[in-house]
C-alpha cells in the first residue's frame, strides 16, 4: 500500500504538477521564426538549419519539467546579477528608457531573419581599468565546472558558442548604440552552484563577427533552396551529435 502522505511521495506529486505546468507553458510558446544571434556560434551549420526551420525534434528529444527549471533558475540569477551591478553604481539599461514595459534591447536584420535580444548595456559605472561606456554587458550562469574553465580559460576558448554571440551583438548593435563595438564587452559568468562571479572583458572581434554573419547568410540560403549543409561530423557517435536534438533525423539523411 502507497503510502501518500510521506515526504518522498509529496515531492513526487508536486514536482510532476510543475513540470507538467512547465511543459505545457513551454508547448504554448510561439517559436522562434528566425535565425538567433545567440546561436551562430554553434558548431553544427545542419543543426542551424533544423532549427531555423522548426524541423520536429528526435523522440523524447524535447526540453523535459527539469531543463526548464534549469533554464528558469538561470534566467532569475541574470536579473539578481542585473541588482547587483546597479548596486555597484553601474548604469545598466536592460530595456529602453530603463522601464518594465520598454522593448528589449535587439537588433533585426537579413528582413528580420536573423536577430539578437542582449541582456543590457552599460552606459556608465565605477573607473574600471579597461571598462568604457558604453559596453555591451552579456551575463551567463554556469555549473561549477563550467564557470571554472570559463574563469580560467576565458570565455573565447572555454565558451566559443557565447564569443560569437558577444562579437555579433557587438557589431549589429553599433548603428543603435554607437560606439559599444568600440568599446570591450562586460561578460558576467555567475557560479550557480556557489554565487561566484566570474568578469570579463572581450574587446570587438570584426573577424569573428564577420563569420558568424557569413554563416547567417549561408544557413539561410541553403534553407531557401531546400538544401543541407555539411554536418559537422563524420560519425554518429561524435560527442556533440550525441546530444543533438535532431540526430536521427540527419543522420537518416545523405551526408
Amino acid at each position: 500500500m502507497l503510502d501518500f502522505n510521506s515526504r518522498g511521495q509529496t515531492a513526487l506529486h508536486v514536482n510532476a504538477a510543475i513540470d507538467a505546468a512547465l511543459v505545457a507553458r513551454q508547448a504554448a510558446t510561439p517559436p522562434r521564426t528566425y535565425l538567433g544571434g545567440s546561436r551562430l556560434g554553434h558548431s553544427c551549420e545542419r543543426a542551424l538549419q533544423f532549427e531555423f526551420l522548426q524541423a520536429p525534434k528526435d523522440e523524447g528529444a524535447d526540453f523535459d519539467g527539469r531543463i526548464l527549471r534549469i533554464f528558469g533558475i538561470g534566467h532569475a540569477l541574470e536579473d539578481v546579477a542585473v541588482d547587483w551591478l546597479r548596486a555597484a553604481g553601474f548604469e545598466l539599461y536592460t530595456r529602453k528608457g530603463n522601464r518594465p514595459d520598454g522593448e528589449q534591447f535587439g537588433f533585426a536584420v537579413a528582413g528580420g531573419r536573423i536577430r539578437g535580444h542582449v541582456d543590457g548595456i552599460l552606459a556608465g559605472g565605477p573607473a574600471i581599468p579597461g571598462l568604457a561606456f558604453p559596453a555591451l554587458w552579456e551575463c551567463k550562469t554556469m555549473n561549477a565546472k563550467a564557470w571554472r574553465e570559463t574563469s580560467n580559460k576565458g570565455v573565447a576558448i572555454a565558451k566559443p558558442i557565447y564569443a560569437a554571440q558577444i562579437a555579433v551583438y557587438q557589431a549589429y548593435m553599433d548603428a543603435a548604440v554607437p560606439g559599444v563595438a568600440d568599446n570591450p564587452a562586460l561578460f558576467t559568468a555567475v557560479n550557480k552552484d556557489t554565487a561566484e562571479l566570474h568578469h570579463e572583458l572581450v574587446p570587438f572581434d570584426a573577424a569573428l563577427a564577420q563569420r558568424m554573419s557569413d554563416r547567417a547568410v549561408r544557413v539561410l540560403r541553403a534553407c531557401d533552396a531546400g538544401d543541407l549543409l555539411p554536418r559537422v561530423a563524420t560519425q554518429p557517435d561524435f560527442y556533440e551529435c550525441r546530444f543533438c536534438p535532431w540526430a536521427k533525423r540527419c543522420w537518416a539523411k545523405p551526408a
